[in-house]
C-alpha cells in the first residue's frame, strides 16, 4: 500500500479538501495501478479533532463528494510512513521537512502540491475561494499523482516538484 499525505496549516480547509478529492479520484477515475494508494491529511499547526471547515464541505458537496474527517497534527512518523507528502505551500514543505531533520530519504518525498506556486488559504475569503480551490484540485491532484506515483517501476520521488 502506498500512502499520500496532504499537508496544510490547520488541516481544516485545504488538506482535507485535497484528501477528499484525491480519494474520490482514486475510487472513481484513477488507472488500476493506483488501486493500492491510501490518502490522508494533516496540518503543521493543527489541533487534533477540529471539524472540517463549512466552506470545504460545501465545495465538496458541489462536486458530489462526502467527507467526514477531523483535523490531525502532523508528526514526523506520518512523514516517515508516507510515500509522498504533498504540501500546500513552501512554508508547509519546510516545516514538514524540519520534522524529519537530516533524513534525506524522508525529506525528499516532501514536495509542494503545485510545484510552481503556493496554494493560498481560502479561509475568510468566501465560498467562491473554496469552490475555485476545489476546481483547481480536481485537475492538479490527478496530474501530480500520475506524475509522482504513476510509474510502477519508479523507486523514489526524486527531486521533482520542490
Amino acid at each position: 500500500m502506498r500512502t499520500v499525505l496532504f499537508v496544510c496549516s490547520g488541516n481544516t480547509c485545504r488538506s482535507p479538501l485535497a484528501e477528499a478529492i484525491a480519494k474520490h479520484w482514486l475510487e472513481n477515475d484513477a488507472p488500476k495501478s493506483f488501486n493500492d494508494v491510501f490518502v490522508a491529511s494533516a496540518g503543521v499547526s493543527a489541533m487534533d479533532g477540529s471539524p472540517t471547515s463549512p466552506g470545504t464541505l460545501s465545495a465538496l458537496r458541489q462536486l458530489g463528494i462526502d467527507h467526514g474527517g477531523r483535523s490531525k497534527a502532523l508528526h514526523a512518523e506520518m512523514i516517515r510512513k508516507a510515500d509522498l507528502v504533498l504540501c500546500m505551500t513552501r512554508d508547509h514543505m519546510d516545516a514538514a521537512r524540519a520534522l524529519v531533520g537530516d533524513d534525506e530519504q524522508n525529506a525528499d518525498k516532501v514536495v509542494r502540491l503545485d510545484p510552481d506556486r503556493d496554494m493560498g488559504d481560502p479561509i475568510g475569503m468566501g465560498q467562491d475561494a473554496y469552490d475555485a480551490l476545489a476546481q483547481r484540485f480536481t485537475v492538479l491532484i490527478p496530474q501530480r499523482l500520475k506524475e509522482l506515483l504513476g510509474h510502477e517501476d519508479r523507486t523514489g520521488i526524486g527531486s521533482s516538484g520542490g
